[in-house]
């Protein structure tokens, strides 16, 4: 299911800049459930909006 955008969501240029600074998971462990972009999108939401994490929209990836 697709998410409504954000105005701090990351732009696909961004985006292309970003990624390959982030970490890849590491071998033998959990395979990630969880898209990185959305991460940092909400990460950039609570800078945005100085919301707890609690309180992030419900179609942000969970919390914890």
């Amino acid at each position: 299911m697709k998410r409504r955008a954000y105005p701090t969501d990351i732009t696909d240029a961004q985006w292309a800049m970003l990624e390959p600074e982030i970490p890849a998971p590491r071998p033998g462990g959990r395979p990630r459930k969880t898209d990185m972009r959305e991460v940092l999108n909400a990460i950039f939401y609570l800078t945005h909006e100085g919301c707890t994490w609690r309180a992030l929209p419900h179609d942000f990836p969970p919390w914890r």
